[in-house]
């Protein structure tokens, strides 16, 4: 079975909402500050060690804008990764080695993870991701809690019913980011 790696950037409060600075909430753009040379690396490898980039419709937009032209090792493992896009809205092929995956999301994913294939990583499309969660879908769990209140923006776990997570564990970066990693308990 295909496990599904999920990675979300977090401030103290909880916000998920606009950590590369899209223009979503005033203060977006929160998370840029503490990306430095070795988070690149990280994200680099990660992509490279998955084969399938998974993502809801709102992020294939956002990042098909934002990186779809950028160079780069992390833009080229971006374009190289083939990326599905589960979307009540996008039909078929889509542009930058992207396909759209139509249904219901929770039933959608669990046959992706039956099929053939290696390592899907996913990150942001917090509305799929909370879907995720509450159908016990995603395998491994990476909140990446960065040191700011932002005080505004859309929260990760609003509706998620209450459930425990294996610790598996907690890794500093230079710049006081804490990545704390989990398992999903049966």
């Amino acid at each position: 079975m295909r496990r599904i790696t999920a990675g979300v950037f977090v401030t103290l409060d909880g916000v998920v909402q606009d950590p590369g600075g899209f223009g979503e909430i005033e203060h977006g753009g929160w998370a840029l500050n503490y990306f430095d040379e070795a988070s690149a690396q990280h994200a680099t490898e990660s992509l490279l060690a998955s084969d399938t980039f998974l993502m809801g419709r709102s992020t294939f937009e956002t990042l098909e804008r934002a990186w779809s032209r950028n160079t780069g090792p992390y833009a080229e493992a971006m374009h190289k990764i083939p990326k599905l896009v589960v979307s009540r809205t996008l039909t078929g092929p889509l542009p930058w080695n992207a396909t759209a995956l139509t249904g219901e999301a929770a039933e959608t994913v669990a046959d992706l993870k039956q099929g053939p294939g290696g390592g899907i990583i996913m990150y942001a499309s917090f509305t799929l991701m909370r879907t995720l969660l509450k159908e016990n879908l995603i395998d491994e769990l990476n909140v990446s809690v960065h040191p700011l209140v932002v005080g505004e923006g859309k929260r990760l776990f609003d509706g998620v019913l209450p459930r425990s997570m294996e610790f598996v564990s907690a890794t500093p970066s230079a710049t006081g980011v804490v990545t704390l990693s989990y398992l999903a308990s049966a």
